[in-house]
């Protein structure tokens, strides 16, 4: 501790601070216009462009092959002239020579056993086999195929305000999952000879045409999504006639592929707030043994939704329930399972979607849909608009692990939670992996806490990133990273954003402000084309708090959370009352670590010479520094007298001054959050802002005036700017205690559950 004069002190201001991370956004994002405001708004003048579908489409469950016919209206609400118009033809990342395949880095080393080597040369043609496109009156339109996308050359500019009509006809083969992997495909059980489809990217669909890019015609080459508008549906499934058919939208023919029994079934689960079976699991496994003959076809309408998908197989039970919402209507949330996904999926699946629907809608839009569907089939994770393909299996024997069900449950609500991101506020998947995954890895989070308290959520909160952000900076990229180019997919286009929005809405904005501005965003940009800008602007126009310094340090570097507490200097006030302040300068000083050579000396050095001879000390010699005169005393009188009440009362209160140093020595600024303990131990928290490092990124000093003595300081003490060395955190320095094993648990293969069966066999 140290003693000060109460002195006017002025501290300049550094004139070389590092103004980088706390310059406005500029050239970074676009300029505001028409289409897209200021505010992070729709313009005046926004638009977007609307393609409906009417799709004829029959499954060949003997060759798994998928053959259709389907009729695009395109309507064009752009202000501009059309030449041509651009069609996604995704299965071609399944063709022969595809870049996919080529572009894939490959080494020797990952050919560690036959099955790699298979999968390497196994020989699978999936891609889009075009037929024919035509004029609705059959006349037929130039076209041209580049990989994955198909360019048609129109015969007339497609004017403003004008809409066009054509048909394509197609085919493919459709991909075994479990052997070439895809969000698409078909999964064979062997043993009884059964296929289960989840089919997706199975239509030839229109890109996007929109302000800021134009056409969004970038390749799919199988990890950037997809880019698609809004439009409305009318397709037609022809199966096998015992398959049950899970789809986006409604179906509009129960009466001709559902039995009576199973259209009362779907009534009443409309009116039940828990799941009810519609397809039980002895109906399924009759269905997976008899097999019959003959087709149905499933008709399903979706209205102002952006794609299409379904699940068909006849292993599937089927449960359903209603869903009353905010809004007074009631969603029917279903599920569609093989007897393999049991017990799990008819426990949990139905409940997880009402769950999620619900959540999600609290905290951005109201879900507008008739129908929530959750899939499942093994491995898989993928989301359509109603509809979504989840993993999460249980062993034969139907137990499970901790880590199984904890895995469905977050799969579940994770695609089911897509159908808000991007189904309904729809950014650009290809370009922006973010702005669907991170931001629903973010609703995710809140969702499962609200599931299960204490639920063990892999993402969202800051401490579960640090490892990830303390990396390799060679393998970390920017969240602002064409999804085709990121290192570490899943932490930087998934987990980053997610923690960045919950540090947003914990620690930088708080819950208040954050979840009015979010939920503005997600209003604004309902059924409609988002762009990153409009996300950042629209937090900060909503809020009133400016987040440049955020977006710039989370989305634009690979910069890391790591502030360090350097030193902490105690100071008092000097009393200048002579009594107080000479006893305490004399109790300090005896207090001093003593040097070593002068300790020593005491015993080695017998008698100086001063001590044999008095005339060797004069008056300095001899005079006692902390004895208090008559002088001191008055002089402490005088100053007395010149002093106010209040300025008196001050330097008597015995005040503690803490001066902190720390520096930024990861690159993020963020906001600096001390927990001070006191000796009469209470705690106190305090919270800086992080524009204290507008002036400089390095380093920065704050002083803290208490009554009490600090004892100890700790900061980030909750865990929550994603800090990634916590060794530099406390004052006095605190090492962190691990622990670690000598020898590694013996790995019997058996999750608890089993283990508990054969305690149950043995205590019989």
């Amino acid at each position: 501790m140290k003693r000060i004069l109460l002195l006017s002190l002025l501290f300049p201001l550094s004139l070389a601070a590092q103004q980088d991370k706390f310059a406005q956004l500029g050239e970074e994002i676009p300029t505001p216009n028409e289409y897209r405001n200021a505010a992070g708004a729709p313009g005046h003048a926004y638009y977007q462009q609307k393609a409906d579908y009417k799709i004829d489409v029959k499954l060949d469950d003997a060759a798994q092959k998928i053959t259709g016919e389907e009729t695009i209206t395109y309507t064009n609400n752009s202000p501009e002239s059309l030449e041509y118009l651009w069609i996604q033809l995704d299965q071609n990342m399944r063709a022969k020579g595809s870049d996919r395949q080529l572009i894939t880095i490959e080494r020797m080393e990952d050919f560690r056993s036959i099955d790699d080597v298979l999968r390497k040369t196994f020989e699978f043609d999936g891609g889009f086999n075009i037929e024919e496109v035509t004029t609705t009156s059959g006349k037929e339109m130039s076209f041209f195929i580049n990989k994955t996308m198909m360019r048609i050359n129109l015969a007339k500019p497609l004017g403003p305000n004008s809409s066009i009509s054509f048909s394509i006809k197609w085919w493919y083969n459709i991909n075994d999952r479990m052997k070439i992997g895809g969000r698409s495909g078909y999964e064979y059980f062997e043993d009884e000879d059964n296929y289960l489809y989840t089919i997706a990217q199975w239509f030839p669909r229109m890109c996007v045409y929109n302000d800021v890019e134009g056409w969004q015609n970038k390749q799919f080459l199988g990890r950037g999504e997809f880019a698609l508008p809004f439009g409305d549906y009318e397709v037609a499934i022809t199966v096998p006639s015992d398959h049950i058919v899970g789809a986006t939208g409604e179906l509009q023919n129960a009466s001709s592929v559902l039995s009576s029994e199973q259209r009362n079934r779907l009534k009443k689960a409309a009116k039940s707030d828990s799941p009810v079976m519609i397809v039980t699991q002895e109906e399924a496994e009759a269905a997976e043994k008899k097999k019959e003959r003959g087709e149905k076809t499933w008709e399903f309408k979706a209205t102002n939704v952006r794609d299409f998908a379904f699940a068909t197989s006849r292993k599937f039970i089927w449960d359903a329930q209603g869903v009353e919402m905010s809004n007074g209507k009631t969603v029917l949330a279903m599920s569609y399972y093989p007897k393999e996904g049991n017990p799990l999926w008819e426990r949990y699946s139905t409940k997880l979607v009402a769950h999620t629907i619900k959540t999600y809608s609290k905290y951005t839009v109201d879900y507008p849909y008739p129908v929530a569907i959750s899939v499942h089939s093994k491995w898989i994770g993928m989301e359509y608009p109603m509809i979504c393909f989840n993993g999460g299996r249980p062993e034969p024997d139907g137990t499970y692990s901790e880590r199984t069900k904890y895995g469905m449950w977050g799969v579940i609500i994770h695609e089911v939670g897509h159908n808000f991101f991007p189904m309904i506020i729809n950014s650009d998947e290809r370009q922006w992996t973010w702005m669907d995954e991170g931001l629903n890895t973010f609703v995710q989070y809140l969702t499962e806490q609200e599931w299960e308290r204490g639920y063990p959520s892999r993402r969202g909160p800051a401490y579960l990133i640090t490892d990830y952000m303390r990396g390799d900076k060679s393998r970390i990229s920017p969240i602002m990273t064409n999804s085709e180019s990121i290192w570490q997919f899943g932490n930087n286009a998934y987990g980053k954003p997610a923690t960045a929005l919950n540090i947003l809405r914990e620690t930088i904005m708080g819950r208040e402000l954050f979840d009015y501005a979010f939920k503005v965003y997600c209003e604004r940009w309902k059924f409609k084309h988002p762009t990153p800008a409009d996300f950042f602007r629209t937090m900060e126009d909503a809020s009133a708090v400016d987040l440049d310094w955020f977006w710039r340090a989370w989305f634009y570097t690979n910069d890391h959370v790591d502030l360090s507490l350097d030193q902490v200097t105690w100071f008092q006030l000097d009393t200048e009352n002579p009594e107080i302040d000479k006893a305490w300068a004399k109790e300090h000083d005896e207090q001093k670590d003593q040097f070593i050579g002068d300790t020593r000396n005491k015993e080695s050095i017998k008698e100086t010479v001063n001590e044999r001879d008095s005339d060797i000390d004069d008056f300095y010699g001899k005079r006692d520094i902390y004895k208090v005169d008559a002088l001191d005393r008055k002089e402490y009188e005088d100053l007395k007298e010149s002093l106010s009440q209040e300025e008196l009362d001050l330097l008597n209160a015995g005040k503690n001054f803490y001066e902190l140093q720390f520096s930024n020595i990861g690159g993020i600024p963020m906001p600096i959050i001390l927990r001070f303990d006191f000796t009469d131990g209470t705690n106190e928290v305090v919270r800086i802002p992080a524009e204290i490092w507008r002036r400089t990124g390095e380093d920065v000093s704050k002083v803290f005036i208490f009554e009490k003595e600090v004892s100890s300081i700790r900061m980030d003490p909750f865990l929550e700017t994603a800090d990634t060395d916590f060794s530099n955190n406390s004052w006095p320095q605190q090492p962190t205690p691990t622990r670690f094993e000598l020898f590694k648990q013996r790995q019997t293969g058996e999750n608890p559950m089993q283990r508990q069966q054969r305690v149950e066999e043995l205590e019989k």
